[in-house]
């Protein structure tokens, strides 16, 4: 068994990379692990928009990605765990949940001033998943407090705390609209990316075919921070892209992609 105390070391920096940014923790920045203003679709009384966290397979290898759930306020700590863990992947289906089928929560999660307590009936499977974990309890609590993992009541290792976000988290990130979702045109794409310069580059593609490209800027470059730009597209299904820039010109690691099927209607 893998040894779970060692988690507590932090995450190193990630290394040759297509658009360098420092390794600062966004929770609390504005944007970060909380949906852009016109994302998602408005909630219902007692229930919040909360960031949950997958493992998708980017061109440089595995990387957390979230999604924004509509789930109870009143516990929200609790309520995104539980969703997080109970089904395979996300709604977009390349986000897996690469933990044990059947894992569950043996009772409300607990936050102090010192630490967040999570006691579930199984260990992670992998260091990946236990920063899933964490960064879905940190985000739904808005909290960057370290997680105590219990399994069945007992302590995994020590606190985990959050690992580095710009060399676990996919640095481009569209949180709405959601994968599969129906909207009219025009089309409000939302999201957060850590990306050069802050520039970002879509793409629209119908099958293989590209039918519309473009740059936009998020608010602010080589950061988490937020994004917005509009597409004004023909009834019709298509997949929307968007890309980090590549300063290096291909000589540092892979440009990290996010996408999403959508139907204009």
């Amino acid at each position: 068994m893998m040894q779970l105390a060692r988690w507590a070391v932090a995450v190193v920096a990630v290394g040759a990379v297509a658009g360098c940014a420092p390794a600062v923790d966004p929770v609390g920045r504005a944007g970060a692990d909380r949906p852009a203003p016109d994302s998602p679709a408005p909630q219902a009384a007692g229930e919040r928009a909360l960031p949950v966290y997958y493992v998708a397979q980017t061109a440089a290898g595995p990387r957390l990605q979230r999604e924004f759930h509509r789930l109870p306020a009143g516990d929200p700590a609790t309520a995104a765990v539980r969703e997080m863990l109970a089904h395979p992947t996300g709604t977009d289906p390349d986000y897996r949940n690469p933990w044990p089928a059947g894992t569950t929560l043996r009772g409300p999660v607990v936050s102090t001033a010192d630490v967040i307590t999570v006691d579930l009936t199984a260990a992670p499977p992998s260091e990946l998943a236990a920063q899933q974990l964490v960064f879905t309890v940190q985000g739904a609590l808005g909290a960057t407090t370290p997680v105590q993992l219990r399994k069945d009541g007992v302590p995994t290792g020590p606190p985990i705390p959050r690992g580095d976000p710009y060399a676990l988290r996919s640095l481009v990130q569209i949180d709405a609209p959601a994968d599969g979702a129906s909207a009219a045109s025009p089309v409000a794409v939302t999201g957060e990316a850590a990306v050069f310069e802050a520039t970002l580059h879509w793409t629209v593609l119908s099958g293989s075919r590209t039918v519309r490209t473009g740059v936009t800027s998020t608010a602010e470059g080589q950061t988490f921070a937020p994004f917005r730009f509009t597409l004004d597209l023909p009834p019709g299904r298509y997949t929307v892209r968007i890309s980090e820039d590549d300063p290096s010109d291909g000589a540092g690691r892979p440009v990290l992609t996010d996408d999403r099927t959508i139907t204009v209607t």
